[in-house]
C-alpha cells in the first residue's frame, strides 16, 4: 500500500545566503494531521515566494525510496522534511507519475502533479554536499510538486491512491531529463483535450523548446 511516512512543516526560518536573506526550507515531521488547502499546508510558509509555493506548487511530495537512495550514496541519514519536502511517502513512484495524474490522500485530500523540482542554490546550502545541485539533477530522483484539488486533513499513515490518469505518457522524471518538442505536443494536446490544466512553469519549458525549435528552422 502507497502512504503518507510523514507530513512535514516549516519549523523555523534559517539564515541562508541568497538574495532573500532566509530560508523555510527547514521542513520537519508534524505528529498531528493538518488540513490542506490550495497553498498548502497549514502553518507552513515559502521565504522566495518567486520560486516555491504557490497553487501549483502547494505541497512537494518525495519518495522514501528515494531518500534511502540517496542516503547510501552519501553515508548519512535522509529523514523527512530534510530535502524540504512536505509528504514523504512510501510504495508510491513520484518520479514516475504523469504530468497531471491525481491521488487520492486519505478519506479528503485530492491533489495533482504539476511538475518535478528543479534543484536550486538554496537546496544546495542546505546539504552542504560538494556539486549538490548537479549530482541532484544527474540523477533524475526530483520529487513532484503538487497543486490541491480538494482540500481536506493529511497526517502520517494515510494511504494515498492513484485515481486517475491523463494518458500523455509524459512523466516527471522524463520531462525533467530531456523535455523535448514531442512531450511539449504530448502535453499541449492533453491539456486541449481537458485532460489536465498545465502549471505556468511547464508552459514556460515548453515555450522555450517551441523558440529553440523555430530557430533552428529558421538556419
Amino acid at each position: 500500500m502507497a502512504e503518507i511516512l510523514a507530513v512535514c512543516r516549516v519549523e523555523q526560518l534559517l539564515k541562508d545566503a541568497g538574495g532573500i536573506g532566509v530560508t523555510a526550507i527547514d521542513k520537519r515531521p508534524v505528529e498531528r494531521r493538518l488540513h490542506v488547502r490550495p497553498l498548502g499546508l497549514y502553518g507552513d510558509v515559502q521565504a522566495d515566494r518567486k520560486h516555491h509555493g504557490g497553487a501549483t506548487k502547494a505541497l512537494y511530495a518525495y519518495a522514501e525510496e528515494d531518500a534511502v537512495f540517496w542516503a547510501t550514496e552519501l553515508g548519512r541519514d535522509i529523514p523527512p522534511g530534510l530535502f524540504g519536502e512536505n509528504l514523504r511517502t512510501s510504495g508510491l513512484d513520484v518520479n514516475g507519475a504523469e504530468i497531471g495524474e491525481r491521488w487520492a490522500i486519505g478519506d479528503e485530500l485530492v491533489v495533482e502533479v504539476t511538475c518535478p523540482r528543479t534543484p536550486c542554490a538554496t537546496f544546495q546550502r542546505r546539504m552542504r554536499e560538494p556539486q549538490w545541485v548537479k549530482r541532484f539533477a544527474a540523477e533524475g530522483r526530483t520529487g513532484a510538486y503538487l497543486s490541491v484539488v480538494k482540500s481536506g486533513g493529511v497526517g502520517a499513515g494515510d494511504e494515498v491512491r492513484v485515481v486517475s490518469r491523463p494518458g500523455h505518457g509524459v512523466t516527471v522524471a522524463s520531462f525533467f531529463a530531456g523535455a523535448d518538442a514531442a512531450q511539449a505536443d504530448a502535453l499541449e494536446a492533453a491539456e486541449r483535450a481537458g485532460a489536465l490544466t498545465l502549471a505556468p512553469e511547464i508552459h514556460e519549458v515548453i515555450a522555450k523548446i517551441r523558440k529553440r525549435r523555430l530557430l533552428v528552422l529558421d538556419k
